[in-house]
């Protein structure tokens, strides 16, 4: 049966969760959205695409940090309703550990449930969407939007400059360096030209220039050993080229998709004719196993502040002790959850190692909320006197 009080602890929690998750994430996607300044600066971006850009980060980070925040929040109201003696009224009034916890928990399994949805679809989901746009603007796009006096990078092989705009479109003192032929690079000069959009990729449609390519003819049969080869400038003039900017060797179809991108299905059971060499397969299953195991961490570090504020006597201003405790309890869960998948990602043998660093926090909070071991009773921190005390 919810009660009042619950209803005025679940609000608290609720209220306090929301507003730390959301302040957080923003923080972290205002650090995190400086590396894509470039985008708008260089390819020549609107500011409204990079914050859709940016903006599919944004699940990623919640999934990272609602179990960090549920702790924050869980540890942080309990211990100022301690301090306000709020909790020493409600145990007057009858009230057990697991009837103060139960709002707690409960805002622990909403928070939980967002967790899973954000891991199993959201997450991979606006993660394929991500790496897909910044594909398509890194490779092809730039193409397109090449800014006047600027050197536009279509991928690592591919050079776009114009000395400037006409009005209409038109492109005046054109260079273009095409480098995706190994070996073979070819550079073209042009007095104008006109970049299209075509089904297949931008194309660009040059006037009046040259065409300049190095090939190297290499030694003739019974030349003297440490011959070098014979290198050859080749010029051509032109009235009209039309030369293909998109990056036929890395097509869009086949890109390949990381970890991120994955559902869970295809982490566990990847496709075969796919080649993943084994070192991403061990990848997958650290990555699996990360999101099974995420939101779980939401109801164990819950767990940890309810046992580490719960577990002791308050007095005011007598706080500070508790949330040490916690912090640091918490700091050392998240640092063994780390090495533990960074060994699993590198051994699936070690993967168990990530659920023991769940599991046994859970055990060990429930076994101190249920058997009251008084393990926080300490006589600087209750404020109980003892026989050395002075009176």
């Amino acid at each position: 049966m919810i009660t009042l009080l619950d209803r005025y602890l679940f609000r608290q929690l609720a209220g306090a969760l929301l507003a730390v998750t959301i302040g957080l994430a923003a923080l972290v996607w205002l650090t995190q959205s400086l590396r894509f300044i470039e985008l708008v600066l260089d390819r020549g971006l609107s500011f409204w695409v990079f914050l859709k850009l940016t903006g599919l980060l944004l699940p990623g980070f919640f999934a990272v940090i609602i179990p960090i925040t549920t702790f924050v929040v869980t540890l942080f109201i309990y211990v100022r309703l301690g301090s306000d003696r709020e909790l020493v009224v409600m145990r007057a009034g009858g009230l057990s550990q697991w009837q103060l916890a139960r709002p707690a928990l409960a805002l622990a399994t909403v928070a939980m449930l967002a967790c899973y949805a954000l891991n199993l679809w959201l997450v991979p989901a606006s993660q394929t969407a991500f790496r897909g746009w910044q594909f398509e603007i890194r490779n092809q796009l730039a193409a397109i939007l090449v800014q006047e006096g600027v050197f536009a990078s279509v991928g690592d092989d591919l050079t776009v400059y114009a000395r400037y705009r006409d009005p209409d479109g038109t492109l005046r003192g054109i260079l273009v360096h095409d480098a995706r032929e190994r070996g073979a690079p070819v550079t073209v000069l042009a007095e104008a030209g006109r970049i299209t959009s075509t089904p297949n990729g931008p194309r660009v449609t040059l006037l009046n220039g040259v065409r300049q390519q190095v090939e190297r003819t290499p030694p003739q049969a019974g030349a003297p050993p440490g011959t070098a080869a014979v290198e050859r400038l080749n010029v051509l003039s032109f009235a009209e080229n039309s030369l293909d900017l998109t990056r036929a060797a890395r097509p869009m179809d086949g890109r390949y998709r990381n970890a991120q991108e994955r559902s869970i299905d295809e982490l566990l059971h990847p496709d075969p004719a796919e080649n993943i060499p084994l070192r991403d397969l061990r990848r997958f299953r650290a990555e699996a196993t990360q999101r099974l195991i995420n939101p779980i961490n939401v109801m164990g570090f819950c767990l940890v502040a309810l046992a580490t504020v719960l577990t002791g006597e308050f007095r005011r201003h007598g706080g500070g002790f508790h949330l040490f405790v916690g912090i640091a309890i918490v700091v050392a869960l998240l640092a063994l959850g780390l090495v533990a998948n960074n060994l699993g990602a590198r051994d699936n043998a070690m993967l168990p190692l990530v659920w023991l660093t769940t599991a046994v926090p859970i055990g060990v909070a429930l076994w101190v909320l249920a058997g009251k071991p008084g393990w926080m009773r300490l006589p600087f921190v209750s404020g109980r006197r003892t026989a050395s005390d002075p009176a």
